[in-house]
């Protein structure tokens, strides 16, 4: 006979979770009793619930693995809520278990009772509210399989306290069967073959990949496709590592902020190819501008419903995409692509020849010099973990990521904050990789308490702050759309990121010149090595990310830095 709290922890060790990101609460109490009795499980304290959703979340980005969460009642239920949304948002596998008041607590506005499971439920991929001790081990089992099969997500498991310390007899299922939930795999084979014939006929193709690379461990896959056709690759702000970054073939990345030559290829083409990607708003800008220009649309993702949903497809394929794959190159090994796409290649080398990354030299330190010496000093090869902003675009359009899981962001939700929890989750899953949190004076403050975890733990994260007093993509769109009202966005009252730094233990470096951007990374990395630095560029006040799109906009009215195309 074991007590519910021991179900739950024998159940996460069943799964072979080796961290639980936390924080303790009256309802969670008997299941923290539990954790302290054992050695297999290690846990996390986190110094804000969010923050433990958000490392759990990186832990799985970074390692393909199910991240866990453990949180009370109320408030703490509550405040994880902006990681559960961010990992829905993304398609990231976790199980979050919250406490919840005695069952018959339930209804009477009880001491930090919430209904965890009715606010959870636009942002989760499913949740339970267990209230029999003999339900916790299926349950378990079922929010596993269901958060890491099919498109992925997050898995709520509510449980009362009195649930926690009731008993029964423990049997884990092996096996999990659900009448109601049967994700299909294989893609359809007649859906693949009329796939690979438009690809053989088509004279100006692309291939338009998404985090469902990422998540379904495709980019051997995509890559050996790609070289085997030799046609134009481009990936979403989810999806970059799923192609090598430094491959001729890849125009870098597309959508608002992506290359010219990504976005007039995927405007232009006559068959696109779409793999694990959603054709959002941020990628595609104007569907109707988008649908303007006739194409031929193959889109492969696990999820049907993600299948013309905003863009009409001619051919769906409904299966995971790495299966999928494995199947068209197989029907490839005897064929090869019929047209001659030469003069297609010519034009996107005309489009890639404006250099639309180029920025303009400055005595202030550009933020993009900043990524760009930061790819070098890592020699491509760090995790880099980032907030949402400016940094956000600039990162994911210098830093060059040849391979996937090593590029943690906050892609569909777009929350600020998570930089430092995803970074801390990254480095307690990769211990032997450097790990870089890319962010900005605004962000950064949002889970800034985080460094207590890190200094508790031990550590050795580089926070590169690229620090321009301001809320810098707000005072962009402020600047361009609104007359240069910068309202409440200049922050005026920063701290001494240095100072705060180094009051939690850890080491702080201030940047203000160009000359010294360089060394001080290095320093960071190399002298440094184990210790958390924090270092804190002053960059120019009003650099702008470019290219752009502009909200409503079409892929081909880009404004460029110094033209509107």
């Amino acid at each position: 006979m074991m007590t519910g709290a021991e179900i739950v922890i024998r159940c996460l060790q069943e799964e072979k979770v080796e961290y639980v990101f936390g924080y303790p609460g009256g309802s969670v109490l008997h299941i923290y009793d539990e954790l302290f009795k054992q050695d297999k499980i290690k846990h996390v304290l986190v110094r804000h619930e969010q923050a433990a959703v958000h490392a759990a979340d990186a832990m799985s980005r970074s390692s393909n693995k199910v991240g866990v969460a453990l949180v009370t009642s109320g408030p703490g239920a509550t405040n994880a809520v902006t990681g559960i949304a961010t990992a829905y948002m993304d398609s990231i596998p976790l199980v979050v278990i919250s406490g919840q008041v005695p069952t018959s607590y339930i209804g009477q506005d009880a001491f930090q009772e919430c209904d965890t499971v009715g606010i959870t439920r636009p942002c989760v991929k499913h949740n339970f509210l267990i209230k029999d001790v003999r339900d916790i081990a299926d349950t378990m089992k079922k929010a596993f399989y269901i958060a890491n099969s099919g498109r992925p997500g997050p898995v709520v498991v509510d449980i009362p306290k009195d649930v926690t310390a009731a008993k029964c007899e423990f049997a884990y299922p092996q096996e999990i069967h659900m009448r109601s939930y049967n994700p299909v795999v294989r893609g359809h084979s007649g859906q693949i073959k009329k796939a690979v014939q438009l690809l053989l006929k088509a004279k100006r193709p692309v291939i338009y990949t998404g985090g469902g690379v990422v998540l379904s461990d495709a980019a051997p896959e995509l890559t050996a496709l790609v070289r085997r056709l030799g046609f134009p690759i481009t990936n979403t702000l989810m999806g970059l590592g799923g192609y090598p970054a430094s491959d001729p073939k890849f125009l870098g990345m597309l959508g608002m902020h992506g290359t010219v030559e990504a976005n007039l290829a995927m405007q232009h083409c006559d068959v696109l190819l779409a793999i694990g990607t959603r054709f959002d708003d941020r990628v595609i800008g104007n569907p109707e501008n988008f649908s303007s220009v006739p194409r031929k649309i193959i889109h492969v993702d696990i999820d049907p419903s993600s299948i013309s949903k905003r863009v009409r497809v001619d051919v769906p394929i409904v299966g995971n995409v790495r299966d999928v794959l494995e199947e068209m190159l197989k029907l490839l090994e005897d064929n090869q692509p019929k047209a001659d796409i030469s003069a297609w290649w010519q034009e996107i080398e005309g489009w890639r020849s404006k250099q639309c990354l180029k920025y303009r030299s400055s005595d202030e330190i550009m933020p993009q010099y900043v990524i760009e010496k930061l790819w070098e000093v890592t020699r491509g090869e760090a995790i880099v973990a980032t907030d949402v902003g400016q940094h956000q675009m600039w990162s994911a359009q210098y830093y060059k990521f040849d391979t996937p899981r090593r590029w943690l962001t906050s892609g569909g939700l777009g929350t600020m904050g998570v930089g430092l929890p995803y970074a801390i989750g990254a480095s307690l899953a990769n211990p032997d990789r450097a790990v870089a949190c890319v962010t900005g004076d605004g962000s950064i403050q949002m889970c800034i308490q985080e460094l207590s975890t890190a200094k508790q733990f031990g550590l050795p994260i580089k926070i590169i702050n690229l620090n321009n007093r301001y809320l810098g993509m707000v005072r962009q769109w402020q600047e361009m759309f609104y007359s240069r009202r910068y309202s409440q966005t200049y922050m005026d009252s920063l701290p001494d990121f240095v100072k705060l730094a180094e009051a939690y233990g850890h080491v702080g470096i201030r940047v203000e010149k160009s000359e010294d951007v360089e060394p001080a990374l290095r320093k960071a990395f190399v002298e440094h090595k184990d210790d958390l630095v924090f270092l804190d560029i002053r960059t120019c006040r009003e650099a702008n990310v470019f290219p752009m799109v502009a909200a409503g906009k079409g892929l081909s009215e880009m404004i460029l830095a110094d033209e509107d195309l």
